[in-house]
C-alpha cells in the first residue's frame, strides 16, 4: 500500500476505535427517528416538494429578496450587513461588540459562525466568547472541532464528557450521569449568558417579508443569547432568506423530524429583532414589566463567502437548498462508522459536505473526504429537499479529477477506453475501466483468474493499485452470459407464444461473472411465458460515473440507449439483474440523456424480481417456480442452513428506487420464510471496498449486517442479496455462501 493510502487507512482506523461506537449509537438512532417521524405525516412526500419549490424559487430570486429582508429588517430598527466573505464578516462583528466595550460574547451554535472562525476573531481582539450550546460548550472545553453538524458533540460518550468536566472545574461533587452533567453545564453557562454583553446566534431561515428570523433549537440557549444581552447580533448565509412568514411552514414540520427523528424541535423561536422584550439586569430588582427595551440593537450579517458564485453553478447551486438537518450524514453507512472529523471537510459534514466546501473552500478541501460518498443513493429519500447529494458528490469528484495532472499524462491520454483527460488517479482509472478489464479477463480466463490470484500479482495490484489483499477477487467466466444464450439457441418461449417479450439487459458482472444470476434470469421469466433475448450491450457506465469519470458514464449512456432504442421501439421490456445498473437507467441517465430517451427507458426497465412479481400479479402461475420444495440449489448451502428461512439483504440503491419489497413479496409467495436485513448499505459499495485505504471502514459498516444474520434467528438462515457487491460483502462477512434471489426460482428442468 502506498504510503498515502496507509496514512488514510490508519486515521480511519484511528477513528473507528476512538469515535465509531459513539457516532455510530447515535446517527443509526436519528436515522430510524426519522423514519418513525416521517411515517405520521400524512403527506411527506408533498411537503417535501413544497419545500423545495420554496428553496428554489428563493434562491432564483435571492437578490432581489436580501433587498426585501434587509428593507424590512432597517424598518424594524435593525442593521444588515452583506459581508462578501469570511474576513470582512469577522471584522463588523468584532466591530460592532468593541463598540458595545464587549468583555464578553455569548453564542448559540451557528455552523455558519464555525466557518467563519469568527471565534478566533473576538478573542484575539481580548474578548470572552462562550459556546452556549451543549454540545459546542463541550467542544470549546476540550478544544476539539464538532463532528457533525446538527449534534457536533456526537463522536463524544458520556464517560468521556464526565472526565472533561472533572479535568476543567474540578467539582467537589463530580456530575456522571446524563441528567447531572446536563445540570452541571445549564448552572454554568446561565451565569456566564447574565454577564454577557453580545449575544450571537445563527439563524435557520430568515423570512424576507417581515425580516422575521426562525431559530431550531433543542435547549433554548439561542433565545437566551438573543434577548438576554441588550446587543444581538444574527450571522447567517445569504441562502437562508425565503419569501414569507407563511413559507416557514414545511420547514417547521421538516427539519427537526429529519435531523433527529423529533415531530419537532424542543424551540422553535420565532423573533422579529430588534425585539421589544424588556432588557435584562440581573443586579437590578426593579420588575421586567417596568423595564424598557429601548436600548436593544440587532445586526443582521448576510454572508456571501462563495455563496453567489454558487447559485450561478448549474452543479453547486443545489446545495444552497440545504436547510441543514443532517439527514444525509445520518442515513450514510459511511458517515455512522466514522462521524464528521473523517467524512468532512473545514466546517460541514455529511453527504452534503462535499458541495459546501467545494463551493466556500475549495475542491482540494473537498478532495479530502469525498471519495468516502460511494453514491449508494440511501441519502437522496431522507433529504427533506430532495437534493440529488451523490450527483453533487460526482461532479465535484470529476473536478478533482480533472484539477490533477501528471507528468506522464501524455502516455495516458488517447491510449485508455474511456473519454478522460490525463491526470485521473491510476487507482479510479482503473476502476472506472472494469467493463474493458472484464472484457479481457474472460477472454483469457482461466489463465487470467489463476494469474490474478498469485501472491507476487496480489501484492504488485496493492502497491500500485491499492486493491486490498484481503479481499477476494472476481474471478471472469470463460462464456459469457451472452455467448451461452447464443449457443443455447436463444429463447426457449417462441415469439409467437410468449405473453410478453423481455431483454435481459447483460451487466458486466452479469454477462463475465457471475452468469448463473443471469442463466437462472433466463430461465425463470421463461418459465413464466416471457419470450427473452440477452444481446450484447455496452456497460451501463455506473464503474466509470462512480470514479467521478463523468464523460466517460455520458458516453456509455448514450451507447446504451442507442442499443436498446429499436428493442424499446419493439414494445419489448428491458429487465436488469444489478440494481445499480438498473439505477443508472432510472436516476442518472437523466443527466446524459434527452428527455424523452431517459423517460422511455426509465419507464420500460425493471428489476428482475420486480419484473417477476409484475408477472405474477398480471397471471402468471406461482407453482411454474421453484420454492423451498424443490429448491435444486439447496445443495450448495453452507453447513445444513434451512432450506425454507432466508436471510435477505436489499441493495442500497434498490431500496432507494423501493423496489426491494417485489423480491420479499415474490419469495414468500412461493413458500420461504424470508427475514429482511435493518442495515440499508452492506459498506462494499462497488470498487470502495476493494480499495486497500477503505477495507476496515467497509467491514466496519457491514458488521450491523454480520450481527443481525449471525444471530440466533439468522445463523441458520439461507443468505440472499440482490447486488452484486453485496454477495461479495456477505460472503467476506459471514463466510457463508449467499446467492441472488432470482437461482432461487428456477423450475426444473
Amino acid at each position: 500500500m502506498s504510503t498515502s493510502r496507509e496514512a488514510k487507512a490508519e486515521r480511519i482506523r484511528h477513528l473507528l476505535e476512538t469515535e465509531g461506537d459513539a457516532v455510530g449509537q447515535n446517527t443509526r438512532g436519528f436515522n430510524t427517528g426519522r423514519y418513525e417521524s416521517v411515517a405520521d405525516l400524512e403527506d411527506y412526500e408533498g411537503l417535501k416538494d413544497e419545500a423545495r419549490a420554496i428553496k428554489e424559487d428563493a434562491i432564483d430570486r435571492l437578490p432581489e429578496l436580501i433587498d426585501d429582508l434587509t428593507e424590512a429588517v432597517e424598518a424594524n430598527g435593525g442593521t444588515v450587513y452583506l459581508a462578501s466573505d469570511a474576513a470582512d464578516a469577522n471584522r463588523y462583528v468584532r466591530e460592532v461588540c468593541e463598540s458595545k466595550d464587549a468583555d464578553r460574547v455569548v453564542k448559540s451554535k451557528s455552523m455558519t459562525s464555525e466557518e467563519l472562525e469568527v471565534n478566533d476573531e473576538l478573542q484575539s481582539a481580548g474578548m470572552d466568547v462562550v459556546e452556549t450550546d451543549l454540545g459546542e460548550w463541550v467542544l470549546q472545553l476540550a478544544d476539539e472541532a464538532p463532528s457533525h453538524i446538527v449534534a457536533p458533540a456526537i463522536h463524544k460518550s458520556r464517560e468521556g464528557i464526565a472526565e472533561l468536566f472533572r479535568e476543567t472545574f474540578d467539582p467537589e461533587d463530580p456530575p456522571e450521569t446524563a441528567e447531572e452533567l446536563t445540570m452541571f453545564a445549564r448552572e454554568r453557562l446561565g451565569e456566564l449568558i447574565a454577564d454577557a454583553d453580545v449575544g450571537m446566534t445563527g439563524a435557520n431561515f430568515l423570512t424576507a417579508d417581515t425580516g422575521t428570523m426562525a431559530l431550531v433549537t433543542s435547549e433554548g440557549n439561542a433565545r437566551k443569547s438573543a434577548l438576554v444581552p441588550d446587543t444581538h447580533v444574527a450571522v447567517a448565509g445569504v441562502e437562508k432568506v425565503i419569501p414569507s412568514v407563511e413559507d416557514l411552514q414545511p420547514f417547521v414540520e421538516l427539519i427537526g423530524r429529519s435531523g433527529t427523528g423529533q415531530d419537532i424541535t424542543s424551540y422553535v423561536s420565532l423573533l422579529t429583532p430588534p425585539v421589544n422584550s424588556p432588557t435584562v439586569d440581573f443586579g437590578d430588582d426593579t420588575p421586567l414589566a417596568d423595564a424598557g427595551s429601548d436600548d436593544r440593537e440587532f445586526h443582521l450579517v448576510l454572508v456571501d463567502n462563495g455563496r453567489m458564485t454558487m447559485r450561478e453553478d448549474d452543479q453547486l447551486k443545489e446545495t444552497l437548498y440545504c436547510i441543514r438537518c443532517s439527514a444525509c450524514a445520518n442515513s450514510c453507512g459511511n458517515f455512522q462508522s466514522v462521524g464528521g472529523h473523517a467524512f468532512g471537510g473545514e466546517t460541514y459534514s455529511g453527504g452534503i459536505a462535499t458541495g459546501w466546501e467545494a463551493g466556500i473552500e475549495g475542491e482540494a478541501v473537498a478532495a479530502e473526504f469525498n471519495d468516502l460518498c460511494t453514491g449508494c443513493s440511501r441519502c437522496v429519500d431522507a433529504c427533506p429537499v430532495k437534493i440529488d447529494i451523490p450527483w453533487i458528490n460526482t461532479v465535484v469528484r470529476d473536478r478533482i479529477n480533472r484539477g490533477e495532472s501528471g507528468e506522464f499524462d501524455w502516455l495516458v491520454e488517447g491510449l485508455t477506453p474511456d473519454a478522460e483527460p490525463g491526470g485521473v488517479d491510476l487507482q479510479k482509472r482503473f476502476f472506472g475501466n472494469f467493463a474493458t478489464l472484464a472484457k479481457l479477463g474472460s477472454a483469457t480466463a482461466p489463465l487470467s483468474n489463476r494469474l490474478a490470484d498469485l501472491g507476487p500479482v496480489r501484492s504488485l495490484l496493492d502497491r500500485t493499485l491499492g486493491i486490498d489483499e484481503r479481499r477476494d477477487l472476481p474471478e471472469f467466466q470463460r462464456e459469457t452470459l451472452v455467448d451461452w444464450f447464443r449457443a443455447r439457441g436463444g429463447s426457449h418461449v417462441p415469439r409467437h407464444e410468449a405473453d410478453r417479450e423481455a431483454l435481459l439487459y447483460p451487466d458486466t458482472y452479469t454477462n463475465h461473472i457471475d452468469t448463473s444470476r443471469g442463466k437462472a434470469a433466463v430461465r425463470t421469466l421463461e418459465a413464466l411465458g416471457v419470450h427473452v433475448t440477452v444481446p450484447s450491450v455496452p456497460a451501463s457506465g455506473r464503474a466509470p460515473l462512480s470514479q467521478g469519470m463523468v464523460a466517460t458514464a455520458e458516453e456509455r449512456a448514450h451507447e446504451v440507449f442507442s442499443a436498446l432504442a429499436e428493442p424499446l421501439d419493439e414494445g419489448r421490456d428491458v429487465v436488469v439483474v444489478e440494481p445499480s445498473a438498473l439505477a443508472m437507467f432510472h436516476r442518472e441517465y437523466e443527466q446524459f440523456l434527452a428527455p424523452a430517451s431517459f423517460e422511455r427507458l426509465r419507464d420500460n426497465s425493471y428489476e428482475v424480481l420486480e419484473y417477476v412479481f409484475g408477472l405474477l400479479s398480471n397471471g402468471a402461475e406461482v407453482d411454474q417456480l421453484a420454492g423451498p420444495s424443490t429448491d435444486r440449489t439447496s445443495a450448495v448451502a453452507d453447513g445444513g442452513a434451512s432450506t425454507d428461512r432466508l436471510a435477505y439483504h436489499a441493495h442500497c440503491q434498490q431500496r432507494t428506487l423501493g423496489l426491494a419489497e417485489h423480491t420479499v413479496a415474490v419469495l414468500e409467495a412461493v413458500g420461504y420464510d424470508v427475514r429482511t436485513s435493518e442495515t440499508e448499505c452492506c459498506g462494499m459499495a462497488g470498487s470502495f471496498g476493494y480499495k486497500s485505504e477503505y477495507y476496515d471502514l467497509s467491514m466496519d459498516v457491514g458488521e450491523p449486517l454480520r450481527e443481525q444474520f449471525g444471530d440466533e434467528d439468522g445463523r441458520d438462515r439461507r443468505v440472499v442479496a440482490s447486488g452484486t457487491s453485496c454477495l461479495e460483502q456477505l460472503d467476506a462477512l459471514l463466510s457463508r455462501d449467499a446467492t441472488h434471489p432470482v437461482e432461487l426460482l428456477v423450475p426444473d428442468g
